[in-house]
C-alpha cells in the first residue's frame, strides 16, 4: 500500500475539479449484495453494463468486483472496449461514496482523499453493520490506480453528499453533513473548515434538504449538480402536494440568495422529477436477501428517483430513464439536459434497477480526473 500522505490538499495546493472537466476514466465497483441487488444481481449487472458501455464511448472505466463475482464481471464486460476489471473485495457497490475523491493541482497533478466511510450513518441510522470492506476500498482503489491518497479519517463523509464547480465552491446539503450518524462531535463551522481543507474549496453552499425519502440523509448529488461553473441543475416539481415540492423550493430560495466563490450569482436550471413516483413493488422484494442489521425495504415504499442523478463522461451525460409511466418524463429531462449540455451527447440508460438498490448512475461512478499521477 501506498503511504499516506501529510498535510491537506488546499495547504498543498490541491482542490476537486468539476465533473464536468476532463476524466483520466471512471471507476466502479460490480454489484453482488443480495440486499441490494435482486435475483442474483442479474438485472442490476445489465444495467451497470449499459452504464459502463455509454461511458466507456469516450473514456475508459476501471471496474472492480469481488472474488465471488469476478469472472462474471469479466464475461458481461468483455466486449466493451475500454473496460478493466480487477479484484477488489466490498461490501457494496456504490464508488461514488467508498472510492477516493480526486482533487488536482495547477500543475495538473491528481491525488485522492480517503474520507472515513460507516455505511451513511454507522450505528445511528447506518444502512447496514458491517461496513470495514467499502472504509478500505478507497485506499485499495487507489493503491491499484497509482494515486496518492490524503487521509481525512475520522471525518466522515461519501463522495455523494459533495458537488464542486472546480472554482472553489462546494455544494452540500445540511439534511446530510449535519446527521447525527456522520459527525455529530463537529459543528456546522468544523465541518465546513475540513470540507475547505480537503476539497481546495472557498464557498461551501448548504442547501436545506435533498430528494425526499433519499435513505442517504439526502446527498447533494441526487437534488443539485453544476453543469459548468456558476451553473446548476435542480431537481424540480410544479406539483405543491408532492412531499419533493417543499424541498426543491427551499434548495432554490437558498441557491437564489448565495453566490459562488468567484462572486457569481448561480444560474439555476430547473430538472423535473420523474411525474409518477417510482415504488418498491413485491417483485422487487421477492428478490432480496437481507442480512441481520440491513436496511430492509417494503411494497409501496417511495423510491429517491431523480434525473440530476446523472454521471458526466468526457462525452456524455449518462443519464437514468425510469420507463413505464415515466417514459415522457425520461423524454423531458433529456431534453433539457440536451438544452444545458449542447456540447455533450444525452444517453438515458434504464435505471430502475439500479435505483431499487438505493441510488443511481451517480452513485456507482467515480470520475478521475485527467492529470499526472502525484
Amino acid at each position: 500500500m501506498m503511504k499516506q500522505l501529510k498535510g491537506t490538499p488546499k495547504a498543498d495546493g490541491f482542490f476537486m475539479p468539476g465533473e464536468f472537466e476532463p476524466h483520466r476514466g471512471c471507476l466502479m465497483i460490480w454489484p453482488s449484495r443480495p440486499g441490494s441487488w435482486a435475483y442474483g444481481a442479474a438485472p442490476a449487472r445489465k444495467a451497470f453494463s449499459q452504464v459502463i458501455r455509454a461511458i466507456a464511448e469516450s473514456e475508459p472505466v476501471w471496474v472492480a468486483a469481488g472474488k465471488d463475482c469476478l469472472e462474471d464481471a469479466r464475461e458481461n464486460l468483455k466486449d466493451i472496449p475500454g473496460v478493466t476489471v480487477f479484484e477488489a473485495e466490498t461490501d457494496d457497490a456504490w464508488a461514488r461514496d467508498t472510492a477516493p475523491t480526486f482533487v488536482r493541482n495547477q500543475a495538473g497533478k491528481v491525488r485522492g482523499v480517503n474520507w472515513e466511510f460507516n455505511a451513511w450513518g454507522g450505528t445511528e441510522d447506518g444502512l447496514y453493520q458491517s461496513w470495514e470492506k467499502d472504509n478500505a476500498f478507497a485506499e485499495i482503489s487507489g493503491d491499484y490506480l497509482g494515486y496518492e491518497l490524503y487521509d481525512a479519517s475520522p471525518f466522515v463523509l461519501e463522495g455523494g453528499s459533495i458537488h464542486s464547480d472546480g472554482q472553489g465552491t462546494v455544494l452540500v446539503t445540511e439534511a446530510c453533513l449535519l446527521s447525527k450518524g456522520r459527525n455529530p462531535q463537529w459543528s456546522r463551522e468544523q465541518i465546513e473548515e475540513k470540507l475547505k481543507d480537503y476539497l481546495g474549496a472557498e464557498t461551501v453552499i448548504w442547501l436545506p434538504r435533498g430528494i425526499y425519502n433519499d435513505e442517504t440523509n439526502e446527498h447533494v448529488d441526487n437534488v443539485c449538480a453544476f453543469i459548468r461553473p456558476g451553473e446548476v441543475v435542480l431537481a424540480w416539481t410544479d406539483k405543491k402536494e408532492d412531499p419533493q415540492y417543499e424541498l426543491s423550493r427551499q434548495c432554490l430560495e437558498t441557491l437564489e440568495h448565495q453566490k459562488d466563490a468567484r462572486g457569481r450569482k448561480i444560474k439555476v436550471h430547473l430538472l423535473p422529477i420523474p411525474d409518477v413516483p417510482v415504488v418498491v413493488e413485491q417483485k422487487d422484494l421477492d428478490g432480496l436477501s437481507f442480512e441481520e442489521g440491513e436496511d430492509t425495504r417494503e411494497v409501496g415504499e417511495r423510491l429517491a428517483a431523480s434525473y440530476v442523478n446523472f454521471y458526466f463522461s468526457n462525452g456524455a451525460v449518462v443519464m437514468p430513464a425510469f420507463g413505464g409511466a415515466n417514459e415522457e418524463s425520461d423524454r423531458r429531462a433529456a431534453k433539457i439536459l440536451q438544452t444545458v449540455c449542447p456540447e455533450r451527447k444525452v444517453i438515458p440508460v434504464y435505471a430502475r434497477d439500479i435505483l431499487t438498490g438505493g441510488g443511481n448512475i451517480h452513485c456507482i461512478t467515480q470520475q478521475i480526473p485527467e492529470g499526472r499521477i502525484g
